[in-house]
C-alpha cells in the first residue's frame, strides 16, 4: 500500500509511519512539485486540508482521505472532487481542548489577568477568587470534541448544557438544546463555550441579538471556526458590557489583521489558534486503525459525509 503524506511537518509523520508500519510504502516532499508528482498514482493520502486542496484541484484521483485536521473546509471548497471518502482527526482532540478551556475558565475565576496589572503597578492584590462549583457551562457543538471536554469539566462540579443539531437527552448533560434554544441557555450559563464547526448552518450565529441574551457575568469562549461570530457585534457586545469578556482562540482571517479591532478590545483574550495542535503519535495511530478499517472493509473513524459537511 502507497501513502501519501503531504504535511508541513511531513517528516515526522513519516518517520512515525515508517516505524509503526514498515510494509507501508510511504511518499513525502516539502516540495509542492515533488509532492503533485508522487500524487499521480497513490490512493491513500494522509495530510493537513489545505494542502490536500491542492493537490485534489491538479486533478489528481485519491480513494481515500485522512485529514490531520478536526476541520476539513478547504476540502469543501466549490467545484472539487468528491468521489473519494474523507476522514477527519476524532478521538484525539478532547484532552487538549478541555485543557485549553479549562485553562481560561479557571484564571477567569481567578481574575489573573488583573492580577498581572496589579503586580505591574506593584499593587498588593490580596482578593479571594472565585471557584468553577456551580458554574454553568453551555458547550455549542457536542460532538466528539464536545462530548470529551465536557467529561474532563465534570469534576470540578459545574452544570453541563449542550446545543447539538437537534435536541436530545445526553449524559453528562443536564439539558442538550437545538440551535433553537441557544437564545435562552446563553442567558442561564456562566460560560459558552463554542465548538461548532464550520459549516453553511454555522455562519454569523453569535450575534448583537444573541449577545445580548449573556449574562453581564458570562465569559465566551470560541475554539470551534472564527464564522460563527459576527466580530463587530462582539468588540461592541463587550463594550456595552453584555458579557464579561471572551477568550478568541479562532478568527475569520488567520493571522489576524493588524487593525482588526479585536487586538484592542475591551475584555478580549486572543490565543492564536492553539487550542488544540495535532499529536503527530496520536493522528499516527488513528490513520493506522483506519487503514486497517479501510482495507478491510469496515467503517471508517471520523468518515465525512459531504452533504452535512463534517
Amino acid at each position: 500500500m502507497r501513502v501519501l503524506i503531504a504535511e508541513h511537518d511531513h517528516a515526522i509523520y513519516a518517520r512515525l509511519l515508517r516505524q509503526a508500519a514498515p510494509e507501508l510504502e510511504v511518499l513525502t516532499s516539502g516540495d509542492s512539485a515533488e509532492l503533485a508528482r508522487q500524487a499521480v498514482d497513490c490512493p491513500v493520502w494522509l495530510g493537513q486540508p489545505d494542502l490536500l486542496a491542492t493537490l485534489l484541484r491538479q486533478g489528481h484521483q485519491p480513494q481515500w482521505l485522512q485529514s490531520t485536521w478536526a476541520g476539513i473546509t478547504p476540502l469543501l471548497a466549490d467545484g472539487l472532487r468528491r468521489d473519494y471518502r474523507l476522514t477527519r482527526a476524532v478521538g484525539i482532540f478532547g484532552q487538549v481542548m478541555a485543557e485549553y478551556v479549562l485553562t481560561y475558565m479557571l484564571g477567569h475565576e481567578r481574575e489573573v489577568l488583573a492580577r498581572l496589572v496589579s503586580q505591574v503597578e506593584r499593587k498588593w492584590d490580596n482578593r479571594t477568587g472565585q471557584s468553577l462549583v456551580g458554574r454553568k457551562v453551555l458547550i455549542v457543538g457536542t460532538g466528539d470534541i464536545g462530548q470529551s471536554v465536557a467529561q474532563f469539566l465534570r469534576p470540578f462540579g459545574v452544570e453541563l448544557y449542550g446545543i447539538a443539531s437537534s435536541a436530545r437527552e445526553q449524559a453528562p448533560f443536564v439539558e442538550v438544546g437545538s440551535m433553537a434554544d441557544l437564545p435562552r441557555l446563553v442567558g442561564e450559563v456562566d460560560y459558552v463555550v463554542n465548538l461548532l464547526p464550520n459549516t453553511e448552518h454555522t455562519h454569523d450565529i453569535y450575534d448583537a441579538a444573541l449577545f445580548k441574551q449573556f449574562k453581564p457575568t458570562g465569559l465566551f469562549i470560541n475554539a470551534g471556526r472564527g464564522v460563527v461570530v459576527v466580530d463587530a457585534d462582539l468588540v461592541e457586545a463587550l463594550k456595552e458590557g453584555h458579557l464579561a469578556g471572551a477568550v478568541i482562540d479562532v478568527c475569520r482571517q488567520e493571522p489576524l489583521p493588524q487593525r482588526h479591532p479585536f487586538w484592542t478590545a475591551w475584555g478580549l483574550l486572543l490565543t492564536g489558534h492553539s487550542s488544540a495542535p495535532t499529536s503527530p503519535p496520536m493522528m499516527v495511530q488513528l490513520f493506522l486503525d483506519n487503514l486497517r478499517a479501510y482495507q478491510a472493509g469496515e467503517a471508517l473513524r471520523g468518515e465525512v459525509d459531504f452533504a452535512r459537511g463534517y
